[in-house]
């Protein structure tokens, strides 16, 4: 049996996404020492039988903690906020476990071994949104003079999901954990402090999320240990890129412009290129040239 596994999970609207994320993946000969295991939240018949031929296993996401029918509204696919806090379960055996998200995909293999390797020491490997590409990661509302009431992300999500004022206030200005792309080994201590904070955040708050708000209480509430990443191993700033046209890939906009290690087409602002394969989008080259090119995986 392989060591270490990639899991990721998909619906019938995103099997291409998912099958790209595949492809990116199997091309590296280092991919043949490493599972693939497909959570299916909806996939047809011919998606699922089309699939089993390229990883090794496939089960049905399931409701892993009881949700209600009027917060799920017939969208399965949300089984995804709540069963990647469950993988060992799903694919038990495992050492590693790296999750990564359908509308990603994998566009240099360093990028692998470096969360697997962050994982060691029943460590988090997860990547942030505080990188000097994206800018800002709080917003202020200047009420009067020097005063201004802050914005979070992290606080508006803990507080609508129902955790406390204290909590909400300790994760406010920590930055943003994207749960996208994480690994974890499947005897770490976060599989069960995570759970629990999710099982808090359906009770009380909307689905869509719950699993990220919850792993952010994980980590900066409980205080559970985590490695992070630079940006470019899940980049979601794909408004924000350059083209290496000796490397033939995408780096990142500044200096020393490292290689994007995983792409991922995250939030209703990469709707344009996750579901238009054939949209090209204008990115400047490192020697100061417009190319076309498009955001999704080519084989």
């Amino acid at each position: 049996m392989k060591k270490n596994v990639i899991i990721a999970l998909a619906d019938e609207k995103y099997y291409e996404l998912l099958n790209e994320l595949i492809n990116s993946v199997k091309r590296f000969k280092q991919s043949k020492d490493v599972a693939i295991c497909i959570l299916d939240a909806g996939l047809t018949d011919e998606q699922r039988l089309k699939l089993s031929e390229k990883v090794d296993d496939i089960k049905s996401a399931e409701w892993d903690i009881k949700v209600p029918s009027f917060k799920v509204m017939g969208k399965e696919w949300l089984k995804s906020q709540v069963s990647r806090a469950f993988l060992p379960k799903y694919f038990p055996g495992y050492e590693k476990y790296l999750w990564i998200d359908a509308d990603a995909w994998v566009n240099n293999w360093e990028t692998i071994e470096l969360y697997f390797k962050a994982s060691d020491k029943n460590k988090l490997a997860i990547a942030t949104s505080a990188d000097r590409s994206y800018g800002r990661v709080l917003r202020a509302e200047w009420i009067f003079g020097s005063f201004a009431r802050i914005k979070s992300q992290n606080y508006k999500h803990a507080k609508s999901s129902g955790f406390s004022e204290a909590i909400s206030r300790k994760v406010a200005l920590m930055p943003h954990l994207n749960i996208g792309v994480f690994c974890l080994n499947a005897d770490a201590p976060h599989w069960d402090v995570w759970q629990k904070n999710l099982k808090k955040a359906l009770s009380a708050g909307k689905i869509f999320g719950s699993e990220q708000v919850a792993m952010n209480i994980t980590i900066y509430v409980d205080e559970l240990d985590m490695e992070i990443l630079p940006a470019y191993c899940n980049w979601t700033l794909i408004n924000k890129l350059k083209f290496d046209t000796l490397k033939n890939s995408f780096v990142e906009p500044y200096l020393p412009n490292h290689e994007i290690g995983i792409m991922h087409l995250a939030g209703k602002t990469s709707d344009y290129a996750r579901f238009n394969k054939n949209h090209l989008s204008e990115v400047s080259t490192l020697d100061g040239k417009i190319v076309k090119k498009s955001l999704r995986f080519i084989s």
